[in-house]
């Protein structure tokens, strides 16, 4: 079965600053905004369920036909959205906390401005890297 997935970081300030199509499946051509919107649609939800729960993978948030949007909060609220179509929930943890640590890294660098959108390469290499690795 082919996987569909979108990844995307917002930050605290629902900004998005990082995107990627991150899966295998054939590509329509309106899919990547339709993709967009459904993460989007997804962020009032989000919003709602991380002052409910201390906890910060929040699996499964929403739904659309087949696809599920899947979120991670970190402590300071910047959220990782994942829409997919797979069933793997701890391929889909770890993806996230994996996607964490180079996040978190990334936030290290003291070229990089926090809120900005993330254009390192590298980052953008080891999360397509990491998504082969768990979908």
């Amino acid at each position: 079965m082919a996987t569909t997935a979108c990844f995307i970081i917002v930050s605290r300030n629902d900004i998005p600053i990082y995107e990627a199509e991150v899966g295998v499946a054939a590509k329509r051509e309106d899919a990547a905004q339709l993709h967009q919107f459904i993460l989007h649609a997804a962020l009032d939800v989000v919003q709602d369920l991380a002052w409910t729960t201390s906890a910060m993978y929040l699996k499964s948030v929403d739904r659309f036909n087949e696809l599920v949007v899947s979120v991670y909060v970190t402590a300071g609220h910047t959220r990782f959205m994942l829409l997919h179509d797979s069933r793997n929930d701890d391929g889909i943890k770890s993806f996230f906390q994996d996607v964490h640590e180079l996040y978190i890294k990334t936030l290290l660098n003291p070229l990089y401005l926090p809120g900005s959108r993330i254009t390192s390469s590298h980052f953008d290499t080891k999360v397509r890297a990491l998504a082969r690795k768990y979908f």
